[in-house]
């Protein structure tokens, strides 16, 4: 694992059993409760694939998600160095759209935003194993950015091995997988709780809360239902 000198304490990897399953609004509701910390913070989607313009600005609907919780405003180029257009694969949109994913150009954007920023929440795209070059995946950067990974594992029918397959890829990367969340994505989802519980028994770290079907789906309403303080490097004395 790469280390990287003079970063806050307090940063996060946040990452997914799959596409689609809420680690988004998971990532969004942890910069909502450090932001409520009084840590100034700041939001990364290094690789986001799906863009649409807007006033002729290119936005992405995670990254802007996560800027929205964030105290720090920062440059969308810095916040997210590979914005990709189409929404598939992000390896396939940076091929065909002639912007190969450079991982040390990454590295390079998190460490300026972990220099102005006490609380940085690094969200990556996809499953732990999307392809992002011909070489390298996100794992690979996760890896190299050797931060704590909390898992969103999205409630539904296949989950539990999901789950089980990304903490044995986080453990093989070395990487300390410091809590996982449950997101409700399946509300009709036969013996919810049975599986939670099996989940809950096979992975050596702690469940930070389940998130239920929201009917709005705010960083601020799945927060409430998540205890971000087990984390390491939470502010001291704060709940949130």
């Amino acid at each position: 694992m790469t280390e990287m000198p003079n970063l806050p304490k307090t940063a996060y990897f946040v990452a997914g059993t799959d596409t689609e399953i809420g680690k988004t609004l998971v990532a969004s509701a942890l910069l909502h409760a450090l932001t409520r910390t009084g840590l100034s913070t700041a939001g990364m989607k290094p690789v986001a694939a799906g863009a649409e313009l807007r006033d002729g600005v290119w936005h992405n609907e995670d990254a802007d998600a996560l800027a929205a919780q964030a105290s720090i405003l920062l440059p969308p180029a810095l916040a997210t160095p590979f914005l990709l257009q189409q929404p598939t694969a992000p390896h396939i949109a940076a091929a065909q759209e002639g912007r190969p994913i450079v991982l040390s150009y990454i590295l390079d954007c998190y460490r300026q935003i972990a220099a102005v920023a006490e609380a940085v929440v690094v969200e990556g795209v996809g499953g732990f194993r999307v392809p992002l070059n011909d070489h390298h995946d996100t794992a690979d950067l996760a890896q190299q950015l050797g931060l704590p990974v909390l898992l969103v594992v999205g409630l539904r029918l296949g989950c539990i091995s999901h789950a089980l397959l990304t903490v044995e890829a986080i453990a093989a990367r070395g990487l300390h997988l410091a809590g996982w969340v449950a997101n409700t994505v399946d509300p009709t989802m036969l013996n919810a709780d049975a599986t939670l519980e099996a989940l809950s028994s096979r992975i050596a770290a702690p469940l930070l809360g389940r998130v239920p079907r929201l009917a709005h789906s705010t960083a601020a309403a799945a927060a409430a239902h998540l205890d971000f303080s087990r984390l390491p490097g939470w502010p001291a004395g704060n709940r949130s």
